[in-house]
């Protein structure tokens, strides 16, 4: 079997389309329905449901898809090797992150491309939940999430220590205040990221214990937009304290403790503990384990 049809298989099934896969692939539209019958010939499965209005892959074209993936993450480890044996410090580190923890590997990066600038550094957003997943499957080489995996397929290592920080704009009733109850907070208008993790929860079963009403009246999709409402007035917000240090420092937010909610967020280097890691990858260890993490 050639490499190459399972590369246009997986081109039409992401694509969800002949004509856009064979635009990707830089090849006509007959040839990739070529490439994809001559595939189902040799396997002797159909791969695609062509009864169906849009591109529908049938059970077999499932499982073929995902040896597909596979067959190209492994593809992209070896051009990965070989540009290492050429190059010490050439190739490519793929890294997953949510938009919280990216911000803490900043710094990081910034002192890694000094020292391997020909190393190709992509930092992949991704849902916290799903990277665990996305290494053990070779999508990503390292990962960076708030939580413990508890997986002994992977090494998990504490990189830093944050917090979650309740942030109020500077003209708020609580500004100038050090600390608060969590009784006073059952008239503020809440500022909520609508992603599920498990510190939201945290703060949600906080409020239930405690009999107080959470009123999240507003649900953003970044940590970004959040933080903008809350300068403005609109609300206030519970935020990880590295994505309002800035802010913090500026004056356009202020942090006010909550007596009876202190949430600690690890942040974790996460990577597969059965498969060898590049140099590229090595060399980002290296780079964390100089610096303070805490």
């Amino acid at each position: 079997m050639e490499f190459f049809l399972l590369k246009v298989f997986l081109a039409v099934a992401t694509e969800k389309s002949f004509s856009r896969a064979a635009e990707k692939l830089s090849r006509t539209q007959p040839a990739v329905s070529l490439a994809v019958q001559r595939l189902e010939k040799e396997l002797g499965e159909k791969l695609i449901d062509r009864s169906a209005k849009e591109l529908l892959l049938t059970d077999a074209g499932r499982i073929v898809l995902d040896y597909s993936r596979r067959f190209e993450n492994l593809q992209r480890e070896l051009d990965t090797s070989l540009a290492e044996l050429r190059d010490n410090s050439a190739g490519r580190l793929t890294i997953g992150a949510n938009e919280s923890t990216s911000l803490y590997l900043l710094r990081h990066i910034g002192r890694y491309r000094r020292q391997y600038p020909k190393v190709r550094v992509e930092v992949r957003r991704s849902l916290s939940s799903r990277i665990p997943g996305q290494l053990l499957d070779g999508d990503l080489e390292l990962g960076v999430i708030s939580y413990d995996p508890n997986d002994e397929n992977l090494i998990a290592t504490v990189i830093y220590t944050d917090h979650l920080a309740f942030v109020v704009p500077p003209e708020h009733r609580f500004a100038d205040r050090a600390s608060v109850t969590i009784t006073e907070l059952g008239m503020e208008t809440f500022i909520a990221h609508n992603v599920v993790s498990p510190y939201r929860d945290v703060v949600l079963r906080a409020f239930q214990r405690h009999k107080v009403p959470l009123n999240m009246d507003v649900e953003m999709p970044t940590v970004e937009t959040i933080r903008k409402m809350v300068q403005r007035n609109e609300g206030v917000a519970f935020l990880p304290r590295m994505c309002v240090e800035q802010e913090l420092q500026r004056g356009t937010l202020r942090e006010v403790k909550v007596e009876e909610l202190s949430v600690e967020r690890k942040i974790r280097l996460v990577y597969p503990a059965r498969r060898a890691l590049s140099h590229a990858a090595r060399a980002f260890l290296e780079i964390l384990k100089t610096q303070d993490h805490n």
